[in-house]
């Protein structure tokens, strides 16, 4: 029977430093894999040249080096760039990288597909496939990072905000994160990191606990239960009674600023009545409000806002105190929202 071979790329520092301890490797041998893996990039174990002949043999029978395919690249005019990665299994994700100025920001997928069906996102218009393991969530920061390096510039942002509902591979997001974060990993700062989540407030209580120290994102976008179920199935399992309390107590233990993602959508979530809800809704927290004008799915029929609007419902939230940015419209041209690009390889139209 053949042993099986882990990826080297879904291991924490620490469960790799158990996997050699436990063949009588010392620790530090540990942080050299690290090393040439994620600083030097290097994905052949016998070109690790500090490491013992001895070692360098073991890597190789017990773990491998896995990839991305990348399928298509699409570049937006506003400087967006989408990339879509076919999987082993022929299954596709995708990661978005967002330059602004001097950051780097990449959005990572989390899963093959959602479970969670929400009335405005392209990710789960194909079903729910599976988890994806840390190393394929670590593999999109690598690829996105070297492209940045061939144009002589550096990742500086990771949120997990493509396709799937981190929290719904909690195990897995938890671990990419912690290699992310490794200083002797990819070490993108904690400041730098944000996981985004739908409402999932059993997770959000658990990752409270973690108190890893990166960035929580509520993807927020009604601020009433009657229109949160309309666009947000999950309401209706952690309506946002629930999902506030989750909120307060991360808010309470991390001390973190929260960040409400919220969709403007004309004529459904941008009413007076909807600011005077949110008011209330974030007193007391450490918050602010991304608002972020509806990008257009041909499978859905909202619409986004006229300017106009934009404007008036960003006037009621200053008049009302309630603390918010105003995201632009990023990669409309190719496509940017969660989603669209798989859908449209799926549908054999890139």
């Amino acid at each position: 029977m053949l042993k099986q071979r882990h990826d080297i790329k879904s291991q924490t520092l620490a469960s790799l430093q158990q996997h050699l301890q436990e063949a009588g490797y010392p620790d530090y041998a540990a942080r050299q894999v690290f090393n040439w893996v994620y600083k030097k990039r290097e994905e052949s174990f016998f070109s690790m040249t500090n490491l013992s002949r001895s070692l360098r043999h073991y890597l190789k029978d017990n773990f491998y080096f896995s990839s991305l395919r990348l399928v298509k690249e699409r570049q937006s005019r506003d400087g967006s760039v989408k990339f879509l990665f076919a999987l082993e299994d022929k299954t596709y994700i995708e990661s978005v990288l967002i330059p602004e100025g001097k950051r780097n920001t990449v959005c990572l997928s989390s899963q093959v597909g959602c479970r969670f069906g929400c009335r405005f996102c392209a990710s789960g218009l194909l079903g729910f496939k599976r988890n994806l393991t840390p190393a394929e969530i670590v593999n999109q920061c690598l690829y996105v990072s070297d492209w940045l390096k061939r144009r002589e510039a550096k990742l500086t942002n990771v949120v997990f905000m493509g396709i799937g509902e981190p929290f719904d591979n909690y195990e897995n997001v938890i671990k990419a994160l912690r290699i992310i974060l490794e200083p002797q990993g990819m070490y993108i700062g904690k400041r730098k990191v944000v996981i985004s989540t739908c409402g999932l407030a059993p997770a959000i209580k658990a990752f409270a606990a973690e108190n890893i120290g990166v960035g929580l994102s509520i993807s927020l976008h009604a601020a009433k239960d009657s229109l949160r179920n309309i666009i947000m199935p999950v309401n209706k399992i952690y309506p946002l009674s629930e999902l506030f309390s989750a909120v307060r107590l991360f808010n309470r233990c991390c001390k973190y600023s929260l960040t409400f993602e919220y969709i403007m959508i004309s004529n459904f979530n941008i009413s007076k009545e909807d600011v005077l809800r949110l008011k209330k809704m974030v007193k007391g927290l450490n918050y602010k409000i991304n608002l972020i004008p509806y990008n257009p799915v041909s499978s859905f029929n909202w619409q986004p806002p006229s300017s106009g609007e934009i404007f008036r419902f960003c006037r009621w939230l200053k008049e009302e105190g309630v603390f918010f940015t105003l995201r632009r419209p990023r990669g409309q041209d190719i496509e940017g929202a969660c989603g669209q690009l798989r859908l449209r390889q799926k549908q054999g139209k890139v």
